[in-house]
């Protein structure tokens, strides 16, 4: 068990830098402000006074961070305190139609609550959400202009497509707040677990509600005089939630275990317990989005902490000044740090968590949580309770692991070992090897489906006059024969055998071999490509089957209609007669892309000139296997020359 009774108890993640800008910085100013001169008699905000306590150097065009957040700091002060002063109804009546331009104002009112009662994590957390609706909204407002948003926040706030909007000076308002390493930087500091709860003011919170509500006025001057209308994107709506099921369900009994688990576990940092306290809270209260924004940070700030523990690094485990990069999980998650040291800690996680990492945060076709949520894809109210509970069990699993070991009883727990079992045998789900071992279990039970495909009756058939009889291709011979050829590269206990076309075990043998274990974590790019065009053409079959039944489905239900002419009876009789061939042949394709699969690495041995040759094969199979929905029932009703060619 990995024990870490050698680090000195973390105050702080914030460098001194930091913690300066953030927690002193703008309460060195002592001035009074009246509302009155920030906020009309009609309630609109009046931005030039804010805009003018923004500092920039010599040129007027470079900001000064420093300045700008001293200067910042006395607004800030009696903004807060006016929005408090307000009751809730008072706040709603003059504050919620100026935050329908985010298209979540009901998040917004939960966070004008908040400021009622200032409880130091409900703040981070509605923080956190705040940019992160804020962000999505600005993206919405930015494609009034722009094609492309940008994916950064930091570029998004410099781009000139917003200052065209609400105005350069107001963007860079913006900027001191959440845009910069060089500024507050809230967005971030949270985001990535470096900021403890006690550690971020009130009333930059205040503010930034405050700007927001101001936003939403200036936009609703520039869509009156430009005469458009803000569209918003649709969110990101979680998909593949079956695949989800991993760990049995956090219950009741083990939330009480996970908070005596923060308590002694080595990765929870003392200033951060909050954080850990109020995730389990959320998720008692089925505020699933809550519970994992939460814990995302607290996951970064532990590994973080086991990171620069076994790489012996420890100055990384505070934030970085702007002239160089935070330790986030990007680099945490890499094979190497540093360019070429080798990154101890995916050893010390294992093969399992960091594939459930990778899963869950880096993968494109995984669920991407934190990319999604603090980018503001994902509606916050309906957040998916599968994901959150993975997130949570994951979390119990590493509390568990780096733990003291005077906890024995509590990690003996019979709750508990299901879970730790789920976490130490978890296999992505969510790698390209792995999809494409889905997609080809697929598409071979979509084949199999064929057999179901309503026929006509043979006196129907007979009964056309003139029906060409075609020549059977000797397919059974040539799969035997193929067969034959790809035995000896399968392991020992797998026997290829035919006895007719439609009696091939494919599916039973994709199975087998589809469920042997293939290393996904960092693997080569040569890799990687290779699997790209085996997913593509492992999609053309698929495709290919699906146009087979659809069209079959289709030409049968004309022929019980009697509304197929007699062209059209021959072309799907043919059509009928000749799937019986390219059934085969794609079960076959199957299991050449499953083969070349379990043995994928070998492609790493290979010289350039040997790869290049052997990658232009399979893009060739790819374009031999392209038959577009129009046309294929016109090629295989033509004869099984196009089967035989492929085979």
């Amino acid at each position: 068990m990995f024990r870490m009774f050698f680090i000195e108890p973390v105050v702080t993640c914030l460098s001194p830098n930091v913690h300066y800008m953030v927690c002193e910085a703008g309460f060195e100013i002592k001035e009074n402000h009246v509302i009155n001169s920030i906020l009309s008699d009609r309630g609109e905000i009046r931005w030039r006074v804010i805009t003018e306590h923004i500092r920039y150097r010599d040129s007027g065009q470079t900001l000064e961070y420093i300045n700008s957040v001293r200067s910042l700091g006395p607004i800030c002060e009696c903004v807060h305190l006016h929005l408090q002063s307000l009751t809730i109804e008072q706040l709603e009546d003059r504050f919620m139609l100026w935050f329908q331009w985010t298209n979540c104002s009901e998040i917004f009112l939960e966070m004008l609550q908040t400021i009622k009662d200032p409880d130091a994590t409900a703040v981070a957390l509605n923080l956190m959400k705040l940019t992160s609706c804020l962000e999505r909204a600005l993206g919405d407002v930015f494609l009034l202009i722009g094609k492309e948003c940008p994916f950064l926040l930091r570029d998004l706030l410099a781009s000139q497509e917003l200052a065209t909007v609400f105005g350069q000076s107001v963007m860079d308002v913006l900027r001191v707040f959440i845009g910069s390493p060089d500024g507050l930087n809230l967005r971030n500091i949270l985001w990535h677990g470096f900021a403890s709860p006690q550690e971020i003011p009130v009333k930059y919170f205040s503010m930034l509600l405050f700007l927001t509500a101001g936003l939403g006025q200036l936009l609703r001057n520039y869509l009156l005089i430009s005469l458009t209308t803000l569209v918003h994107r649709p969110y990101i709506i979680f998909t593949s939630l079956e695949d989800l099921h991993i760990f049995p369900d956090v219950n009741q009994e083990l939330l009480s275990l996970a908070e005596e688990l923060v308590m002694k576990s080595s990765i929870v940092l003392r200033n951060m317990v909050p954080f850990w306290v109020t995730a389990l809270a959320s998720f008692r209260q089925s505020r699933f989005a809550d519970c994992v924004i939460l814990l995302l940070p607290q996951l970064e700030s532990g590994l973080r902490l086991l990171f620069t523990t076994v790489n012996k690094c420890p100055s990384r485990l505070m934030t970085a000044e702007s002239s160089s990069l935070y330790t986030t999980f990007d680099e945490m998650l890499a094979k190497q740090f540093n360019s070429e040291e080798t990154n101890q800690l995916p050893l010390l996680l294992g093969e399992p968590a960091m594939e459930f990492l990778w899963d869950f945060l880096n993968h494109q076709e995984g669920p991407r949580v934190r990319d999604h949520l603090s980018h503001g894809e994902n509606s916050l109210n309906d957040f998916p309770r599968e994901i959150a509970n993975c997130v949570l069990a994951f979390s119990i699993t590493l509390l568990c692991r780096f733990s003291e070991d005077e906890i024995g009883p509590i990690k003996s727990h019979t709750l508990l070992e299901p879970l730790m079992n789920c976490g130490s045998h978890y296999c992505s789900k969510f790698h390209p090897a792995t999809q494409l071992k889905k997609q080809i279990l697929e598409c071979i039970r979509s084949i199999n489906t064929w057999t179901d495909l309503p026929a006509v009756p043979e006196e129907q058939i007979q009964e056309i006059a003139g029906l060409r009889k075609d020549v059977d291709f000797p397919c059974t011979s040539v799969i035997a024969d193929i067969f034959t050829q790809l035995q000896p590269y399968l392991p020992q206990n797998i026997r290829l055998f035919v006895d007719s076309v439609n009696s091939l075990p494919t599916e039973k043998l994709l199975t087998e071999l589809c469920g042997k274990h293939i290393p996904v974590l960092f693997c080569p790019r040569m890799v990687l490509e290779i699997i790209v065009v085996l997913r593509q053409i492992s999609t053309q079959c698929h495709q290919v089957s699906c146009q087979v039944i659809s069209t079959c489905e289709a030409r049968y239900k004309q022929w019980v209609n009697k509304s197929l002419r007699s062209r059209q009876r021959n072309n799907y009789l043919c059509m009928r007669r000749n799937i019986r061939f390219l059934s085969p042949v794609l079960q076959v394709i199957l299991i050449l892309i499953t083969l070349e699969l379990i043995s994928i690495y070998t492609v790493c041995e290979k010289n350039v000139s040997d790869y290049q040759q052997y990658l232009k094969v399979f893009h060739m199979d790819y374009f031999v296997l392209d038959m577009t929905e129009t046309n294929i029932e016109q090629r295989l009703s033509a004869s099984t020359s196009s089967v035989a060619i492929v085979v």
